[in-house]
């Protein structure tokens, strides 16, 4: 769930010499460990998952509220390149594959103004300024800006640093503040001056060296994408992922060790703090073993709450908030209920489930629940049934795993489901032949297999 590379996990390091042959350890129960343990084990590899609490899952969590069993961080995942449903159609779950309704997101501006976010944009980008709803998100002032990036060509993009100086130089401080901010700021936890081009959006960089635009890399990134919703979820909760994924691990044969604590890795494998050791080549799933360089904490509130104002979704299934909007402590909100109908069907109307994103812990989170709910919907909120409220931690960068060891998740600062199981099912992959390769060439003497 972090944003910058160090290292791509799809390129994985070549293995210790003196690590005990065809063995692999992997450090991490979250999905990427899962999924790499799982893979290998299905390939015949000898695995062993260590993970530190009492659990698999990491952030594909649950938690229960009302009665429900709701996701306590990822409530979704991004479609492209079909990873994610390919792996949850191999696991069985192909028929609880489900698409959330079809609803615009809002913004939510600093004034307190809420329009939908512009129907022709990436990441808040607009593909073309002229457009109605630029305008009303943003006044025809911004918009007449940003029309500039149509006029001057766009030359050598890689010479923005990153999105916030691509957006602000090309269409300006108001598409910048208004739109794109948000948008980053609620879907990677962080300000476009923080987030690198390349993982802005997938392919923004060849479609910035193709157009003569900002707006036309834009329109040419919507062109090429499948047509239908860019996320999707499970019936009963994207959770559900882990439990699946371990019950087929441990059926291939891995052995997965929960309450187990890593002291230290090295080339060759992994010291616990018990002081047993295990041998093999080691994969780091979890960012705390890889060493984060940088991080950053997000509050997610979870409710469940009375309000009948709420019933015909007056804000879609959500809305990001400009940093700095009026009486607004939320940075975005997420009406779980209209966005899952499964969800909703399990509750009588007039109650709903909601999510808040928070960059710090609200004081009273009750209160502040009620308060930004209002402000961002214009609802009454009548009750709170239940709440949680917990703070995660996401790597934004990781320190380079060792010589000789593997890093996937946010291990090697690998952001957003789809991203993180297509990046952990090629490592395995990778492994996975090497291993084989290596053993084919000692059975047949080859003295290169024997290194």
């Amino acid at each position: 769930m972090s944003q910058h590379p160090t290292m791509p996990a799809s390129q994985p390091r070549p293995s210790s010499p003196s690590a005990a042959p065809g063995r692999v350890v992997v450090v991490g129960a979250g999905a990427a460990g899962l999924v790499v343990a799982r893979d290998l084990a299905r390939a015949g590899v000898a695995v062993t998952l260590v993970e530190a609490s009492d659990h698999v899952g990491g952030q594909l969590a649950t938690i229960r509220l009302a009665g429900l069993d709701i996701d306590a961080a990822a409530e979704s995942f991004a479609t492209r390149g079909g990873t994610v449903a390919a792996l949850a159609t191999e696991l069985g779950l192909a028929a609880d594959l489900v698409l959330p309704r079809d609803s615009p997101a809002w913004l939510i501006a600093a004034r307190g103004a809420a329009h939908p976010l512009p129907a022709a944009s990436v990441l808040g980008i607009p593909g073309d300024p002229r457009a109605h709803d630029v305008a009303a998100a943003i006044g025809l002032r911004g918009a007449w800006r940003a029309r500039l990036d149509s006029i001057v060509p766009l030359r050598r993009p890689e010479a923005y640093g990153n999105l916030g100086d691509l957006v602000r130089r090309r269409m300006g401080a108001r598409v910048l503040d208004g739109l794109v901010a948000p948008v980053v700021r609620g879907v990677y936890s962080t300000s476009p001056d923080e987030l690198l081009l390349e993982l802005a959006s997938p392919g923004l960089p060849d479609a910035l060296r193709s157009s003569w635009s900002l707006g036309a890399a834009v329109e040419r990134l919507r062109a090429a994408s499948p047509a239908g919703s860019q996320v999707a979820g499970l019936r009963g909760g994207v959770h559900r992922l882990a439990g699946e994924l371990e019950r087929d691990a441990r059926a291939a044969g891995a052995q997965i060790r929960l309450g187990t604590r890593v002291a230290s890795t090295d080339r060759d494998g992994v010291l616990l703090d018990t002081g047993e050791r295990i041998d093999g080549h080691v994969v780091l799933g979890a960012a705390e073993a890889a060493g984060a360089a940088r991080t950053r904490d997000i509050t997610v509130a979870i409710a469940v709450v009375d309000a009948a104002g709420l019933d015909d979704a007056p804000r879609g299934t959500g809305a990001l908030v400009a940093e700095g909007a009026t009486g607004i402590t939320a940075r975005a909100f997420t009406h779980s209920t209209a966005k899952w109908q499964w969800l909703a069907d399990q509750l009588p109307p007039g109650r709903h489930v909601v999510r808040l994103s928070y960059d710090e812990m609200p004081d009273d989170p009750e209160r502040t629940v009620i308060a930004d709910l209002g402000a961002v919907t214009g609802a009454r909120i009548d009750r709170v049934i239940d709440l949680d409220v917990r703070t995660w931690t996401r790597t934004l960068q990781a320190h380079p795993a060792a010589v000789g060891q593997d890093a996937v998740g946010e291990a090697s600062s690998t952001t957003g489901l789809a991203s993180i199981v297509a990046a952990a099912r090629e490592t395995a992959r990778t492994i996975a032949a090497r291993i084989s390769t290596e053993a084919t060439g000692a059975h047949s003497g080859d003295p290169e297999g024997s290194r």
